[in-house]
C-alpha cells in the first residue's frame, strides 16, 4: 500500500511539473493574466465599481463571490469530515500520545502560559485589523480567520485543549462555523429578496445608508467577516481533534 501511495505521489508530481511548461514566462506582458479582456476590466474598473483599492479582495468577494462562498463551504465540510473521522466520545484515555502520557507536567509552564497570555490579545486584535483592512492591503476573511483560529490554538498549547474549549466549546464551534456561512449566503439572499441577482451587492443600497457603489464595498466586508468566522472556528476544531485524537481532552 505504501508503494502504491508513493507511486501515485511521484506520478502526480511529475505531471504537475510537466504542465509547468505551458505557463507563460514570468512577468510576460503577453500572459493571459495581463492581456486578457477580463483581467483588463478588473485592473481598470475595480476601484470605480467597488471603491476597493485591493483588486484581489474585490475579485474574490465581489466579482468571484460565488466561488469564494463555496470555498468557505469546503472549509466547513473539511471540519465536519475531521470530526466525523476522529471524534471519540469514549473515556478520553487516548487524549495523549503514549510516548508523552507518562511525562506530562502537573501544571502548565509559567513562562509559556504568561507569554501566550500577552501575545493572544495582540494576535486577535491584529487578526481583526487584517480582516477589516483587506480592502486596502493584503488581508481579508481567510487570513484574519486563520489568525483568530491560531489565537485559540495558542491557548490550547499553553494551557491544554480543555482550557481552550471553555472559551470555544464544540457546540460553539459548530454554531460559529455555520453562522459564518449563513452571513455569506444570507447577504446573497437579501440581494435576491430585493429583486436582483444572488450576491449582486449594489442593490443593498436600498437598505444601507449609502450609494450602490459603496454598498458593494460594505457588502464585501460583511461576507469577508462570515468567511473569517467559519475559518477561525473550523481551524481550531481541526487542531483540537487532531491533537487529542478526537477526545477533546489532554492534547499535545
Amino acid at each position: 500500500m505504501k508503494g502504491l501511495a508513493l507511486f501515485a505521489v511521484v506520478l502526480t508530481g511529475a505531471l504537475l511539473l510537466y504542465a509547468t511548461g505551458d505557463f507563460p514566462a514570468w512577468g510576460s506582458v503577453h500572459s493571459p493574466a495581463n492581456g486578457g479582456e477580463l483581467s483588463s476590466h478588473y485592473i481598470e474598473n475595480v476601484r470605480t465599481e467597488t471603491k476597493v483599492p485591493n483588486i484581489v479582495t474585490a475579485v474574490l468577494a465581489d466579482y468571484r463571490s460565488y466561488d469564494t462562498m463555496f470555498e468557505t463551504v469546503v472549509v466547513f465540510v473539511a471540519g465536519i469530515a475531521i470530526i466525523a473521522l476522529l471524534r471519540d466520545f469514549g473515556n478520553g484515555s487516548r487524549g495523549y500520545p503514549p510516548a508523552l502520557a507518562n511525562n506530562l507536567p502537573e501544571e502548565p509552564d509559567l513562562i509559556i502560559t504568561q507569554t501566550c497570555n500577552l501575545v493572544i490579545p495582540v494576535l486577535q486584535i491584529f487578526a481583526l485589523y487584517v480582516l477589516a483592512h483587506g480592502h486596502y492591503s493584503p488581508g481579508g476573511g481567510f487570513q484574519g480567520g486563520v489568525m483568530l483560529g491560531a489565537s485559540y490554538i495558542l491557548i490550547a498549547l499553553a494551557n491544554g485543549v480543555e482550557v481552550a474549549m471553555k472559551a470555544m466549546s464544540e457546540r460553539k464551534i459548530m454554531l460559529l462555523a455555520a453562522t459564518g456561512i449563513l452571513i455569506y449566503s444570507g447577504t446573497g439572499l437579501i440581494c435576491l429578496l430585493l429583486g436582483e441577482n444572488f450576491l449582486d451587492y449594489h442593490v443593498l443600497s436600498r437598505i444601507l445608508p449609502t450609494d450602490p457603489i459603496m454598498a458593494r464595498s460594505h457588502a464585501i466586508l460583511i461576507v469577508e467577516t462570515g468567511v473569517a468566522v467559519t475559518v477561525a472556528a473550523i481551524m481550531f476544531s481541526i487542531y483540537a481533534n487532531l491533537a487529542t485524537r478526537g477526545t477533546l481532552k489532554g492534547g499535545l
